[in-house]
């Protein structure tokens, strides 16, 4: 999220709140197109009266006379148009904006509502109800597909910006209406059992980490060298300060973070660089604007290029690990069979890829044990028990008692064991050095070699950007690892000059599709003997704790979804439905169907993503999605929904099977707003980024042989996520880090004989 001047201010001590302040904004947009901008959100949401039967309760006064054309905001949603969306989007949105700026233009994409007193009025100049009308026809613009995009762009960052914007106590005016209330961090930390030790080790990377952001040249080379590394400074004239190392990875998530512990703790030097910050555990403030504005992907505004998903990628030190929902599921054997026979790929049937799976989830400590659910879980367990369905406990890599919902925005109490309080700590207590701030421009590619096998190329390092030094750094290196994940490694081998066709390509998102439930927190009078309500709010408790399987390629889970998220994806019908709408959102369930997907997509250049389901994906998508919603009333909800742009929805109250059948028959998973000849679309959702540098069997099959070392440069290795031959149907972090624990171990050991040598 583009930071406020208010969000600037925030506890100036603390890091996940410390934002740059913005004392201009660089969109472009012209006064006109900003003032056509300030209507649109003021229309999105308005400023309403408060309901008769509400009176005296000022927290909700103050919520429904909110609007979104106050203070900044209008400012941020422009900003954020042409920073965080590919620049496709930008241009969508200003020149729908400058249509708007005009009669005509208004006239052409409102119609008659902008005819008033006879006379054609620019949308600025409209009342209010008008243009909330035009917004409700743009929604359902069947040709219109520009308008419509731009419509989509607006919504989801105006309600993201709205609903996660903090003052100077770091509060929003509208969480208390909504019943929302950032969770007690200090109070999750005291709670936690071995919070001595917490305290001891209160950052355990220090001893490794050198954090670049505000180092100059002279700096970070004392830095460097006071961790052991060999350094040596450009000459005057020169380009690159100079590293080395005997192995350097990009990227310290699950691949990195695994890559890293393995290779020093077998005696290398090793250097890992990411291009996010350290935050440790008591860095974590669950505050979801600036959290997710400093670990994650585009600040957690990210869409393919094709506006059908949205894409959710850590990009901070332990990059997935630190900030995913914990769930901790080995790969299925059925797809270890699958990847070994069916794709030629022998280490997935190995002894060595059994064990791995055994030590990641040793150190880890993975249980399944759950003292108690969360309110999204309940509802998932209670409605499957109710229709004879089964559901099983998801492992976790956090302890049984571990009752976090914020967990997606860093785990204050660091009981969650990402790679940052696990792997990376076992690297740096064998001398691995952690370089933050810093970016992998390109890997060193000596294309005279002529070594073993087909490859031409030898790989002696990689060149990189640093904080604000003045110079880059050259990282010599004996073995070179991407690590930084399916959207990422893609351009970075790329940009180094690697032309195999699978780079970028095969790309997996496990696409998500979601159901809700309103669940009230009291049962109407009617219904006083009615099974107990559930309790809690939706954003308490163990993200995925319950988990049900549909078929072999769905299953159903729970998110976690802030009041930012959960505006930004929910459906818009009105400006005073979305007002009610957030006004339940502490007590609306979601659960989602995730598919492992068939079709592919690709990457295309950092930050751009190209995806579309195939029919049977979508086919899958829909059955689990008609599943979640029959497990919501099930579990009693009292309305169930979609997020498909029409508001498809049902009471529950006294609804007979016939009523769910007919509402079941018409949900179908709507495709992205750019799809021609639809009334409806939705927005699909991914955390999961698979196979865009698939291991194959030769280079026509895959990017990289089956020991993840291209096939085009010796001593390039790929080891994260974007190695699997297909999706892997569950949440992928033990899978990741298996493999790289096994092909990490074999690179430590070619790296041992080649110094022999």
């Amino acid at each position: 999220m583009a930071a406020s001047e208010e969000e600037s201010k925030a506890a100036p001590g603390h890091p996940l709140l410390r934002v740059l302040r913005r004392d201009e904004y660089t969109h472009g947009l012209r006064p006109a197109q900003m003032e056509a901008l300030r209507a649109m959100c003021g229309a999105l949401i308005p400023s309403l009266p408060l309901p008769p039967e509400e009176g005296g309760n000022k927290d909700l006064e103050r919520f429904y006379l909110a609007s979104g054309a106050d203070s900044a905001v209008p400012d941020e949603v422009a900003e954020l148009a042409f920073t965080r969306c590919v620049w496709e989007a930008g241009v969508l949105v200003s020149v729908a904006l400058w249509l708007l700026t005009t009669r005509l233009g208004t006239l052409a994409l409102c119609g008659w509502l902008c005819v008033v007193d006879s006379s054609v009025r620019r949308f600025a100049d409209m009342p209010v109800e008008r243009r909330e009308a035009a917004l409700q026809r743009w929604t359902r613009a069947r040709w219109l597909i520009p308008v419509k995009i731009a419509f989509a762009i607006v919504k989801s960052l105006l309600f993201n910006v709205f609903y996660t914007k903090v003052n100077e106590n770091s509060e929003n005016p509208c969480w208390k209406a909504i019943g929302y209330s950032v969770p007690d961090v200090e109070e999750q930390r005291r709670r936690r059992k071995n919070g001595t030790e917490a305290t001891a080790r209160r950052r355990p990377l220090d001893k490794g980490v050198v954090e670049t952001r505000e180092l100059d040249d002279a700096a970070l080379l004392r830095s460097l060298a006071a961790k052991g590394l060999t350094v040596k400074p450009a000459a005057s004239n020169g380009p690159h300060h100079t590293v080395q190392c005997d192995a350097v990875i990009v990227g310290s998530g699950c691949g990195g973070g695994v890559a890293a512990a393995v290779l020093a703790a077998a005696g290398h030097k090793v250097v890992v660089l990411e291009k996010g910050d350290y935050f440790a555990a008591q860095d974590y403030s669950s505050v979801e604007g600036p959290s997710m504005e400093r670990l994650y992907e585009q600040g957690g505004i990210f869409c393919t290029s094709n506006v059908t998903t949205v894409l959710y990628s850590g990009t901070t030190v332990g990059g997935g690990s630190a900030v995913n929902w914990s769930a901790s599921i080995r790969t299925p054997r059925e797809i270890l069979q699958e990847w070994s026979r069916g794709h030629g790929l022998p280490v997935f049937a190995s002894a060595g890829y059994a064990q791995a799976m055994d030590a990641v989830s040793a150190r880890l400590a993975v249980s399944d044990a759950c003292l108690e659910e969360g309110f999204q879980n309940k509802v998932v367990r209670r409605g499957c028990e109710a229709l004879g369905l089964p559901v099983d406990a998801v492992p976790r890599n956090s302890s049984a008692d571990h009752y976090c919902g914020s967990c997606n925005l860093g785990c204050p109490t660091g009981d969650k064991r990402g790679t940052d309080t696990t792997w990376l700590v076992d690297a740096v207590e064998h001398g691995a050095v952690i370089i933050t701030g810093c970016k992998a421009d390109r890997f060193i590619l000596e294309s005279s070699y002529t070594g073993k096998g087909r490859r031409g190329k030898k790989c002696v390092g990689l060149v990189a950007t640093c904080g604000i030094t003045q110079k880059k750094l050259r990282i010599e290196a004996k073995v070179s690892i991407s690590a930084c994940g399916a959207l990422m490694t893609p351009p970075l081998l790329r940009s180094s000059g690697l032309k195999n066709r699978h780079i970028g390509r095969n790309l997996h998102l496990h696409p998500v599709s979601m159901a809700w439930g309103y669940f009230p927190e009291e049962p109407e009078p009617q219904e006083q003997d009615a099974e107990e309500i559930i309790s809690g709010k939706c954003y308490e408790g163990g993200i995925i704790t319950s988990m049900h399987r549909v078929t072999e390629r769905t299953i159903i889970e729970t998110p976690a979804l802030g009041p930012g998220a959960f505006a930004s994806l929910v459906p818009w019908e009105s400006g005073r439905d979305m007002k009610e709408r957030m006004r339940r959102y502490a007590r609306t369930a979601h659960a989602f169907a995730l598919v492992r997907d068939r079709g592919a997509g690709s990457v295309d250049g950092e930050g751009r993503v190209h995806f579309v389901p195939s029919r049977d994906d979508n086919e899958e998508l829909r059955n689990g999605l008609r599943r979640a919603l029959r497990i919501m009333v099930a579990a009693g909800a009292a309305e169930v929904g979609t997020h498909r742009s029409d508001g498809l929805r049902l009471r529950c109250k006294g609804v007979r099977d016939e009523d769910l059948e007919a509402f079941l028959d018409d949900v179908a998973v709507a495709r992205g707003p750019m799809q021609a000849g639809t009334d409806t679309w939705a927005l699909l959702c991914s955390a999961h980024q698979m196979g865009s540098c698939r291991m194959g069997s030769s280079p026509r099959e895959g990017a990289v042989d089956g020991s993840g070392e291209s096939w085009e440069a010796e001593g390039l290795y790929v080891c994260d996520g974007s190695l699997l031959p297909t999706a892997v149907g569950v949440n992928p972090m033990i899978t990741i880090q298996s493999l790289a624990y096994c092909l990490s171990k074999n690179i430590a050991e070619s790296l041992a004989q080649s110094m022999k040598r």
